[in-house]
């Protein structure tokens, strides 16, 4: 049986871990690449590096923090924020990157999915999805939340993984930043959906909201921003207590 993986995302803006609460009112939470070192040492299983407005900004992924965080690690690492062709994907896999990450990009030009799997392979082609479950329907949403589109979240994560995505990553809008676990529900319904691994984020606040994202919602990874940053939940204690309630984890 695969081991399911805790993964700490860290959302940069002008240099600084940022966090907030269903995509708004962010608050510093430290230096990224720092860190970074101390989710390594913990164990973290990988890690999540986020430019959050590079999209919105019109530029690209600060390759100068991806150098940085390379030097600093020795897991895995998925790199997003403003990836929009293959020649952006090259240049942040030459930098050290594990995996790449894209979001609003995908959604306009959904060809892109394919052109990066077929250059450099599924396993490096992490699709994030963020998306808001209004009167009964999840609706994708572009642009670091800010701009929502018509494209409903199932059909989506189906068609890209048919395109050649390797991983889904969904955030739950509606549990962002608010501690009450993750959206269980629409993870169990994507796990029923689609046959690549699936990255649960949005709304843990507790260690029973990690086991339930694995139980429930069927989830193969967990991705958390400020419970860790801020020291809420240490990451060796929540693999201790997965383990204990018989979920597979790598200590």
């Amino acid at each position: 049986m695969l081991t399911k993986r805790i993964i700490p995302c860290l959302d940069v803006k002008n240099g600084r871990t940022v966090k907030g609460i269903n995509f708004k009112n962010l608050r510093d939470a430290g230096d990224p690449v720092a860190l970074a070192r101390t989710y390594a040492a913990q164990g973290a299983d990988e890690l999540v590096f986020l430019d959050i407005t590079a999209t919105i900004d019109r530029r690209k992924t600060m390759y100068k923090w991806v150098d940085q965080v390379a030097q600093a690690l020795d897991i895995p690492f998925t790199v997003g924020g403003g990836i929009t062709s293959v020649e952006d994907v090259e240049a942040l896999l030459k930098l050290g990157a594990d995996k790449i990450a894209i979001n609003s990009a995908a959604v306009k030009n959904p060809r892109l999915i394919n052109d990066i799997s077929s250059a450099f392979g599924s396993q490096c082609v992490v699709v994030a999805v963020d998306a808001q479950l209004i009167t009964n329907n999840w609706f994708v949403y572009l642009s670091g939340g800010r701009i929502k589109t018509d494209v409903r979240l199932f059909d989506w994560v189906m068609e890209a993984e048919k395109r050649g995505a390797g991983e889904i990553l969904f955030t739950s809008m509606n549990h962002d930043g608010t501690k009450n676990g993750f959206a269980n529900e629409a993870l169990n319904q994507i796990s029923q959906l689609i046959n690549i691994p699936i990255i649960a984020s949005g709304g843990a606040g507790s260690k029973v909201h990690f086991a339930e994202a694995f139980k429930t919602g069927q989830a193969d990874a967990a991705l958390a921003a400020s419970v860790f940053h801020f020291g809420e939940i240490p990451i060796p204690e929540l693999k201790k207590y997965l383990t204990q309630q018989n979920i597979p984890i790598r200590l």
